[in-house]
């Protein structure tokens, strides 16, 4: 997949975990109690994470993300036979300290500077999403921080990706949303948003409709796909 310059755009949405923020600093900053199984534990983590949003939302029993990431959290722990005293507390409270990932406060000023209106769309609950915006000091960017509580069910749910169009008042066409989880970004398209996968971690092209307008690798390669003068 190609990138290519995406015109018309007037707002800048991101998925929050593994977009903006490193899912995997968490356990690494548990390590000294994890030792070589940090990186393990995190796989699963998220993983089950993931599954259990999707299987909650087939079923139609929704719960916040906040109770979905200890129940995953709770199965990774128990699956690799960790069970070291407060350790699973201390785990989700290092899930609202997450770190971003290093390109995203300069991108994110500079497309502040430039005008861009800039949001948040993400499964994690309100209080889950401010802390880890305060965390990394990300406070004034953000125009929206929506998470899917607004509407009761998680990601790929039409209704979410529908959310942003309705909060920033635009049409689908000038939303560039953003997310490293191809399943979202190819998600987002489908549901008519303007979308670029930034493959962090070098994931195969899915096969589910529909696919986006554009790849990157990282962030910092959204200003010159946004704006081609800034590559000059």
């Amino acid at each position: 997949m190609n990138i290519k310059h995406i015109d018309g755009i007037e707002a800048c949405v991101f998925d929050a975990y593994g977009t903006l923020f490193d899912f995997n600093s968490a356990a690494l900053a548990a390590s000294d109690e994890l030792g070589g199984n940090w990186q393990s534990l995190s796989e699963l983590w998220r993983q089950k994470q993931l599954q259990y949003t999707w299987l909650r939302g087939l079923a139609g029993r929704h719960a916040d993300f906040w109770q979905v990431t200890g129940d995953a959290l709770d199965f990774a722990l128990n699956t690799l036979g960790i069970d070291h005293p407060d350790l699973r507390a201390r785990l989700m409270d290092l899930y609202l300290h997450l770190g971003c990932y290093p390109e995203v406060p300069e991108t994110l000023r500079r497309l502040q500077a430039a005008g861009m209106k800039l949001a948040i769309l993400s499964n994690g609950t309100p209080a889950m999403l401010a802390a880890v915006v305060r965390h990394s000091a990300l406070e004034n960017i953000f125009d929206a921080v929506l998470s899917v509580e607004e509407v009761g069910v998680f990601k790929p749910h039409p209704a979410v990706y529908a959310l942003a169009c309705e909060r920033l008042q635009l049409a689908p066409a000038a939303i560039c949303f953003l997310s490293s989880n191809a399943w979202d970004a190819y998600s987002a398209k489908a549901s008519g948003l303007r979308v670029l996968w930034c493959n962090r971690f070098g994931q195969a092209p899915e096969r589910i409709p529909e696919t986006p307008d554009g790849e990157i690798k990282d962030l910092s390669a959204l200003l010159t796909t946004l704006f081609p003068a800034a590559s000059r």
